[in-house]
């Protein structure tokens, strides 16, 4: 079988879930993920332009995410993330900003705005206080917990956290569709999971069966193949570009400890009345230094 594209690749996500053609693969999706009623669910989902915002054309980030419109007229917007960036709560705000005022046109009415949706998924633990991998908000009353209005709604999915409970069997892909769908995304990495969820496409979800084909189709793409490949590995430097980053801020961290400690010590042998140049000795500071501390 021929290696399938790695789904959490925001490239890849999206030639499967926001590609024209394959609506109804992200209905499924959506259905799953927003947990709509029988009554309510999505039939049809209409993809739409993800260069939302239209103030910053230099923001490229915009480009891999699914953007949809939902029959009454709620707009969606799924971005799928790698590597985390530490800056998920505002960024998210900011986009979910600049998709609800994009419906804006003149002459509209304030009412006549329509709900906004972001859903995030990551692959990396986020919520650390939360054992849930979906987290859904909305703005609430803090005491009250009164709803002031369901036009914002963020969601976060976290891969990490939903496949710890898949190998303690705490979740079940044939009795929850979103756990079915988000496991997809890690199926290119276990074998397990590839073979329960074609199991489970071949007895009873004809939509997964259909998104299990055309993964298997896009894997096999020349052109899709390239575009990945270049994708894939601008997000392992971007991953390898954090870590240098983070190595970087935790090494002068420990060196600005280091140094209050050295200056704490030194005022203390200060206030002893120690001689300045045998702290210099002891600590390695030089004797202006020590003077400047004498005098603070």
């Amino acid at each position: 079988m021929t290696k399938r594209l790695d789904l959490r690749v925001d490239f890849a996500f999206k030639s499967l879930f926001g590609t024209h053609g394959n609506e109804s693969i992200l209905a499924a999706f959506l259905n799953a993920a927003l947990r709509f009623p029988d009554e309510k669910k999505i039939q049809t989902v209409q993809l739409l332009d993800p260069h939302f915002n239209k103030e910053n054309q230099e923001d490229k980030r915009s480009i891999l995410d699914v953007h949809a419109q939902l029959e009454d007229g709620s707009r969606v917007n799924i971005e799928i993330q790698l590597n985390n960036k530490h800056d998920m709560e505002k960024r998210t705000l900011y986009y979910w900003s600049k998709m609800y005022s994009s419906q804006m046109k003149e002459g509209m009415d304030y009412g006549e705005l329509c709900k906004t949706i972001t859903i995030n998924i990551v692959n990396f633990r986020y919520l650390s206080h939360i054992t849930n991998y979906h987290s859904a908000f909305q703005l609430y009353e803090r005491e009250q917990k009164l709803l002031l209005t369901d036009m914002l709604e963020i969601h976060f999915m976290e891969l990490p956290k939903l496949l710890i409970k898949w190998r303690n069997r705490e979740v079940d892909p044939r009795e929850d569709q979103l756990v079915r769908w988000l496991l997809l995304l890690e199926a290119s990495e276990d074998e397990e999971i590839t073979q329960v969820l074609e199991e489970i496409a071949m007895q009873e979800d004809q939509i997964l069966k259909k998104a299990i084909d055309e993964w298997e189709r896009v894997s096999q793409d020349p052109e899709v193949l390239l575009a990945y490949e270049a994708r894939r590995k601008a997000l392992l430097d971007e991953k390898s570009a954090l870590k240098r980053a983070e190595k970087k801020g935790k090494q002068e961290g420990r060196e600005e400890g280091r140094e209050e400690a050295i200056k704490t010590m030194a005022i203390g042998m200060i206030q002893e009345g120690i001689a300045s140049n045998v702290i210099s000795k002891l600590t390695g500071l030089a004797i202006e230094e020590i003077e400047k501390l004498r005098h603070q």
